[in-house]
């Protein structure tokens, strides 16, 4: 589904991932203690800057800080809008 946001300069949209609800030995975690998932699919990438080309692309998977960017709500989705440089890594 394409969306009608469109980044400006180096700003990318990202589309965070689920957080776990189950850890890998079987505790359902509850909803209260719960992180904050820094991991997302990029959905919308902006054109850059005069003198940097955007390394991320639409449909990559991407790892950023807990406390990157501004958390936006879009047609019922939750979504965050950041800088590229807060971006650590692309998975």
């Amino acid at each position: 589904m394409a969306l009608n946001v469109k980044p400006l300069s180096d700003r990318v949209l990202i589309e965070p991932v689920a957080a776990e609800t189950q850890t890998a030995s079987g505790i359902i975690i509850p909803d209260t203690a719960k992180e904050k998932p820094q991991k997302g699919i990029v959905v919308a990438v902006g054109n850059g800057k005069k003198d940097h080309d955007m390394t991320v692309k639409v449909g990559d998977t991407v790892l950023y800080g807990k406390y990157a960017g501004t958390e936006l709500k879009f047609e019922g989705k939750d979504y965050l809008i950041m800088r590229e440089e807060e971006i650590f890594a692309i998975i």
